[in-house]
């Protein structure tokens, strides 16, 4: 059957990133003899490390601990026709029917709006340093201020997801800013907004080592507005983080949660043992 060529679709920037958790229907996969069985597990491994070997691509593979779904993946790429095509293959890979889509997310990786500028940071040499444009040193601690923001840019843009012998628990969820009569995110001042966020962005920092947090836009490509995926080595941290955070201000004003997920980081040899495939 001939393949039809399909012209990439990149973003501007960033990555596109996909979330996708399937159950697995036993009953069919039970109509497979042994035999069958093990060359189509053979197939889902190869599939996963064929596309570990796409330019700028990560694919991780999870055993989903709840029963909303059995296991599932995260996928980072720059080519939306690459994740769309990676996506149906991951679905059919064990044979029709097998794994049934239980929940799917869309976003892609992108910069915060609400980062210091260069103008906000010399003002704020100046009132806590009092540190002036004129004064030696200045301009010493702007190009390190800088060199900080835009290594941070690049690692929202382009992430390196976390090895499983380091962050083996992995949480994912969606949320979206309120903005209803009382409490509307977009209706207030970006200085405020901005503030408000900094605060937020401190608790986060608190985890560091111990909680990696990985945050994408889906607006415009899914139902809200954010997925946040969160890896760790215990779930301790991530009830941490999570119960921590829903006492900031902005969570208490302004978050509207969705479903939680939690998984294990896997291989596919280790998920197929999980499962009992």
């Amino acid at each position: 059957m001939t393949q039809i060529p399909f012209s990439p679709i990149l973003p501007t920037e960033g990555r596109h990133t996909l979330h996708l958790f399937f159950k697995v229907d036993q009953t069919v996969w039970r109509y497979f003899d042994q035999e069958e069985q093990q060359e189509r597990l053979r197939a889902l491994e190869a599939l996963v490390n064929e596309v570990r070997g796409l330019p700028d691509t990560q694919l991780l593979s999870f055993s989903m601990v709840t029963p909303k779904a059995d296991l599932g993946f995260m996928m980072i790429t720059p080519d939306l026709q690459q994740l769309d095509i990676t996506a149906k293959k991951l679905e059919r890979v064990l044979g029709d029917g097998v794994l049934v889509p239980s929940f799917s997310w869309l976003s892609m990786t992108e910069r915060s709006e609400y980062g210091m500028n260069d103008e906000e940071y010399a003002a704020k040499l100046e009132r806590e340093e009092n540190l002036s444009p004129a004064m030696p040193g200045f301009e010493a601690k702007m190009e390190a201020f800088r060199e900080r923001i835009e290594k941070y840019v690049e690692e929202r843009l382009y992430p390196e997801l976390p090895a499983a012998a380091e962050f083996p628990v992995f949480c994912f969820y969606p949320m979206s800013k309120r903005r209803n009569h009382e409490q509307n995110w977009y209706a207030l001042p970006l200085d405020v907004r901005k503030k408000l966020m900094h605060g937020h962005a401190l608790v986060g920092r608190r985890y560091a080592g111990r909680v990696r947090q990985f945050i994408t836009g889906s607006t415009g490509l899914d139902d809200q507005e954010w997925g946040v995926s969160l890896f760790a080595k215990t779930t301790s941290s991530i009830k941490e983080i999570v119960y921590e955070m829903r006492f900031d201000e902005v969570s208490v004003k302004y978050a509207e949660f969705g479903e939680f997920f939690i998984g294990i980081q896997m291989t596919p040899e280790a998920l197929a043992e999980r499962l009992g495939l």
